[in-house]
């Protein structure tokens, strides 16, 4: 028996809307409302480059455009109703997900003293009980406060010194927990003192079972459909192999279905989805034609495949490519238009002069950058200068490139 079938545009749409981008960019962007807009997401990735603005500030200003990264700080650190840990990578999470961590955590504790027992290789473990007892008698501190006298490097996270690695470790395995950044750089404090126990007590944490059941049917309606591993990959908690099991479950009891998605060429992949996904209300709405500049690391396109098989978007990020090899830019934004993504930019902030330069915009295969386009980049750019804190935006010459016909591969 054939499968349902749920075309492109109709996917992409469940898919924009399930990422918050299939609405107009509109309404209050601090305290709860900022909050809720982190809950939908399920978290939002953190990243000091700061170009045009951190990762984490654009991701929330290209669905609120009234949002300043003041509003985060204060949710984060005053309001205390975000903590910090890991998905796929750093990221700030409604607080009310913390006890959803303990599995993450128990796991770390166990995986990483392995590891990092292997590479760093110069004893971070017997640094954690001084580590713990610095923390007790003096409050939080950063890394810079431990391990006076260890040999120091550069301070990337191949060449911490051992308090270093003992602090991270405390904090991914929970003794520990990031209470506040400055300039970027993590305070930790003790769990116990900065949560309420029935977050952190081990007796009040789900069951393994309970957390993977929360992992897998969350990411899935964050999703909106999945495979099993792109339903494991959204927090990074779960296996492949506990998806799998999951997925299966939950299609034996009728809670998913199989259904099929139509990719930007056609192609067709099977995925999981909730009943009735075809009847969604978000198939039947249109996107708002405004312009819209995206981090690197904005969720709906965290997944390269993904983006490239729902929209034909082929990106990647260059900043670790070495500057003859790169085929774009450092740091290159892609651009979303309504239910496409257009074109990518260059383009970074030059705080001293007070300027946004933009060095090349590249439209993708197909899209003509007419006045039409370039009103709604300039409508964007306006917006986006004041989060950049610059007053002035300046196309260098030759800034406009023909169209995209690169693949990654």
């Amino acid at each position: 028996m054939s499968l349902p079938r749920l075309h492109n545009t109709a996917a992409r749409r469940i898919f924009l809307d399930r990422h918050a981008l299939l609405e107009t960019p509109q309404g209050a962007a601090h305290g709860s409302d900022l909050l809720k807009l982190v809950e939908r997401l399920g978290f939002v990735q953190l990243d000091s480059i700061n170009t045009i603005a951190r990762a984490h500030d654009l991701i929330l200003f290209a669905r609120k455009p009234r949002y300043r990264p003041e509003h985060l700080r204060q949710l984060y650190e005053r309001d205390k109703g975000l903590f910090e840990h890991w998905t796929h990578d750093a990221a700030v999470i409604p607080m009310q997900f913390y006890p959803q961590w303990h599995m993450r955590r128990t796991r770390d504790a166990a995986k990483l003293r392995k590891q990092w027992r292997s590479w760093r290789r110069d004893g971070f473990e017997e640094q954690l009980q001084d580590v713990l007892d610095h923390i007790r008698d003096n409050g939080a501190c950063g890394s810079s406060d431990v391990g006076k006298g260890e040999a120091r490097g550069s301070g990337g996270w191949w060449d911490w010194h051992p308090s270093k690695t003992a602090l991270e470790y405390l904090w991914r395995s929970g003794a520990l927990h990031v209470v506040r950044r400055e300039g970027f750089q993590k305070r930790y404090d003790l769990t116990e003192k900065s949560l309420e126990p029935q977050l952190w007590g081990a007796n009040t944490a789900p069951s393994e079972a309970e957390t993977i059941d929360w992992c897998c049917a969350g990411a899935l309606d964050r999703l909106g459909f999945a495979t099993s591993g792109e339903i494991a990959a959204f927090w990074a908690h779960v296996t492949s192999g506990e998806a799998k099991t999951w997925c299966a479950r939950a299609l034996r009891d009728g809670a998913i279905k199989e259904i099929e998605i139509v990719g930007d060429d056609g192609s067709i992949k099977r995925a999981f989805a909730r009943p009735g996904l075809a009847d969604d209300p978000a198939t039947d709405t249109t996107a708002p034609a405004r312009l819209r500049v995206l981090s690197p690391f904005d969720p709906a396109l965290r997944d390269r495949k993904r983006a490239k098989f729902l929209f034909g978007f082929d990106y990647r990020i260059e900043v670790f490519v070495p500057e003859a090899k790169r085929i774009f830019g450092y740091y290159v934004f892609p651009l979303l238009q309504g239910e496409r993504l257009v074109g990518r930019i260059d383009m970074k902030a030059f705080r001293g002069e007070g300027t946004l330069r933009v060095r090349a915009l590249w439209p993708e295969k197909g899209v003509q950058w007419g006045k039409g386009r370039q009103a709604a980049l300039e409508a964007e750019l306006g917006r986006i200068k004041r989060l950049a804190g610059v007053s002035e935006i300046a196309f260098e010459p030759d800034w406009l490139k023909p169209s995209i016909q690169h693949q990654f591969g």
